[in-house]
């Protein structure tokens, strides 16, 4: 059977490396406004090792969107070649993939890496109980053990959850009121950050052409966010944290890697063509054009040629002088 052990080590390890850290840099080690700080920046300092370790697949995953962005007006060719065919449609797309070095799937690469972390540092911290006070985990020494174990924020343990029960907060030597109230909180804010991410990168790059590419969007966008108002409530509050400083650090990572990498002039126009095409041949001649065009237009040239004659009209005939008439009255 497969075994995760090396997960859990590897997690404990680097939070063990930043907690004795901040605890030689002279970080309170016991509470301080009901918080212990220590394993609290330990916790925020795993997001930040994560992140700058995966930074190089972020960068490609950013590549990867431009190249499929760049690959749009390919795919709606083979949509409109191939449609009613979708068989052949997916074998004509996945060869363009391959000819152009695109990956559709990269875009969830970097969410995917995460998974094995957020679920070592969900097992490691169910594990952290007064009720398991003496015991080591994962390379623990029994005094890292049962300082981790009482670790609170704002007096709510970080192995507490929204969901734990009375007995279990207990146990746990805190409030049912307190505890619901911190998680709670942070579920908002998890939830909050977790669609600002998916919007962010929305609204930089665009919604995909591809309807399949375009379902992932939506999923990330509203699927995501609203699983957590359930997930959230088994989630202790240290995995809670871990999740919303990952949520505030990629919404930092991904506005630095958009400026440097901006989406493709090629996406910008296709997704502005309906928008920008009736108002190109405006400028040419279109409204400005023919609003221009129609006072000029002979108007004020006819108009003096037919108003010229009629006054020399009346006094007298155009072929003939006009003193003769005089004269004769004489």
């Amino acid at each position: 059977m497969f075994s995760l052990d090396w997960i859990y080590y590897a997690i404990s390890w680097i939070l063990l490396a930043w907690h004795s850290a901040w605890d030689a840099i002279g970080v309170p080690v016991g509470a301080v406004i009901g918080t212990n700080w220590a394993w609290i920046l330990a916790i925020i300092f795993l997001v930040v090792t994560v992140r700058v370790i995966l930074f190089p697949v972020f960068v490609k995953q950013i590549k990867s969107q431009r190249a499929m962005q760049a690959l749009q007006p390919k795919v709606k060719e083979l949509q409109e070649k191939h449609k009613g065919d979708r068989e052949t449609l997916q074998k004509e797309m996945m060869e363009l993939y391959r000819k152009e070095k695109a990956n559709p799937l990269m875009g969830c690469l970097p969410m995917f890496l995460q998974i094995p972390v957020f679920l070592g540092l969900f097992h490691t911290l169910r594990r952290l109980s007064p009720d398991n006070q003496g015991k080591t985990l994962y390379g623990w020494t029994v005094d890292q053990f049962d300082s981790a174990s009482n670790a609170t924020l704002f007096t709510a343990p970080i192995s507490g959850k929204f969901g734990s029960t009375a007995e279990e907060l207990s146990r746990l030597g805190a409030s049912t009121g307190t505890v619901k109230v911190v998680a709670g909180i942070l579920v908002i804010i998890m939830i909050a950050t977790t669609y600002l991410t998916s919007r962010q990168m929305i609204l930089k790059t665009g919604w995909a052409e591809d309807p399949q590419q375009r379902m992932v969007q939506r999923l990330m966008l509203y699927g995501i966010p609203l699983s957590l108002l359930v997930s959230g409530a088994i989630f202790p509050i240290g995995v809670i944290i871990y999740w919303v400083t990952n949520n505030l650090f990629t919404l930092g990572q991904q506005q630095w890697v958009l400026r440097k990498f901006p989406p493709p002039p090629t996406a910008k126009s296709t997704s502005a063509a309906p928008s920008k095409g009736p108002v190109q041949p405006a400028k040419a001649g279109g409204l400005f054009g023919r609003k221009a065009a129609q006072p000029p237009a002979k108007a004020p040239a006819a108009a003096p040629k037919v108003a010229g004659p009629k006054p020399g009209a009346k006094p007298v005939n155009p072929k003939k002088g006009g003193n003769r008439p005089a004269k004769r009255q004489g």
